[in-house]
């Protein structure tokens, strides 16, 4: 048993001094506002629970600071992915995704949803261990120290109206959606891994196939384009999300990413039925890709999340404050997210089946994160709003289901910035 001390936790909606936070087998035993022990482990500065990346794609970490040449768009990016995504193998792909992991746990990220399409060979052919590159991915969760949430992603097709994959895409598809649910049946849960499922787009995956998944939790990348919407109405004659409500997708325990592009008969469909939104703020930024509809989807019944997709950045201060300045800058007024709303959604475990994580509170797995209120971005801020001023920088201290991984800003395992350099040279 551990008790921690902390100058400042938020603990029920709201920043308090003086917090006892009680840990035990990895979980909360009890939080004790305004107390004081001897023996304790002082954590300095703001303690909040552990952030939830409920979208990344570990391998796009590798186009940071590598595609800004020239104009583009989108489409011109996705091209520079798909070089990235041929040059990978299970080997290479686990030091990538432990360093890119290793940098997420640093920024205060206790659980990552991994939506995880990067299956076979560069010609489509199985590996010997089907699931080589999951089992790559999990492994490099575990050496890294922070759960992960493996979205095994369905993709069969390259358009909406259903035309064949081709080239690097061949190695995203198992060529059947019952081919895709044997392998990922294979797949095992351990104590920091669960697995999920994921449809990749309504443009990888048919209609008919839709309806076929299961799976909780289930992910999909949602109206991130008008390209994908226009060839939907073409081929279905109706939104994405008409197609999903018709297939059966909508509900609890699914999750829409992006969802950039709504009508307002697509939010009222994904918010009555009580479906996720994960917003990428970001990476949407990053691909011009426009801003999405966050608070009137809170509004209408929708759980929010955040994920740091193609790790543009890995911070997810700059993902909540993405998500307020966002809606300023489409309304034009200030305050749509207060303080405790932001730090509730970057805490969103349950997006990615973590239902048991993602608050301070008895009971919950022992995620804390340590932010310091003395450096130079965070002095002399009320500690009610530091979300709005720090950044993963800040971050000093993790715990992870109760053990240390990082300790004064550094990784306890290992030294992130070199494996990330190795993993990219």
């Amino acid at each position: 048993m551990t008790v921690y001390a902390a100058d400042h936790a938020f603990v029920d909606g709201k920043v308090e001094p003086d917090v006892l936070i009680t840990v035990e087998d990895g979980r909360i035993r009890e939080v004790a506002t305004r107390g004081a022990v001897s023996g304790a482990t002082r954590l300095r500065g703001l303690v909040l629970p552990g952030f939830a990346n409920a979208h990344s794609h570990a391998f796009h970490r590798a186009l940071r600071g590598r595609t800004h040449v020239g104009r583009g768009s989108f489409w011109t990016w996705r091209d520079l992915m798909y070089r990235v995504a041929a040059g990978l193998n299970p080997d290479r792909y686990y030091r990538l995704a432990r360093a890119v992991y290793g940098e997420m746990v640093l920024a205060g990220i206790t659980a990552v949803g991994e939506f995880h399409y990067l299956h076979h060979s560069p010609d489509g052919t199985p590996y010997d261990d089907p699931n080589a590159m999951g089992h790559a991915l999990i492994a490099a969760a575990r050496d890294a120290g922070i759960r992960i949430t493996l979205l095994d992603t369905l993709y069969l097709t390259s358009r909406v109206d259903g035309r064949p994959v081709e080239g690097v895409q061949r190695r995203f598809s198992d060529g059947s959606v019952d081919a895709w649910t044997n392998r990922v049946g294979a797949l095992q849960p351990s104590g920091h891994a669960r697995i999920g499922a994921a449809a990749h787009s309504v443009r990888a995956v048919p209609a008919v196939d839709l309806a076929l998944i299961t799976g909780r939790p289930l992910h999909i990348h949602l109206s991130e384009q008008p390209a994908e919407n226009e060839q939907c109405q073409a081929v279905h004659g109706c939104t994405p999300t008409e197609l999903l409500r018709r297939t059966g997708i909508l509900g609890p325990g699914t999750t829409v990413v992006h969802a950039t592009h709504l009508t307002d008969d697509d939010v009222k469909a994904i918010g009555g039925s009580g479906t996720g939104a994960c917003f990428c703020p970001t990476t949407e930024r990053d691909l011009a890709d426009g801003i999405g509809p966050a608070r009137v989807l809170a509004d209408a019944g929708s759980p929010l999340s955040l994920g740091s997709d193609s790790h543009a950045v890995i911070d997810h201060f700059a993902e909540a404050q993405g998500l307020e300045m966002n809606e300023r800058l489409g309304s034009q007024r200030r305050g749509a997210f207060t303080a405790a709303e932001l730090i509730a959604v970057a805490a969103n475990h349950s997006s990615i089946g973590w239902d048991d994580a993602g608050a301070i509170r008895a009971g919950c797995r022992a995620d804390l994160v340590a932010v310091s209120l003395d450096g130079v971005r965070t002095a002399g801020v009320d500690p009610q709003q530091a979300v709005f001023a720090a950044t993963a920088a800040d971050v000093t201290d993790v715990i992870v289901d109760g053990r240390p991984v990082v300790t004064g800003g550094a990784h306890n395992a290992f030294d992130v910035a070199a494996a990330l350099t190795e993993a990219l040279s």
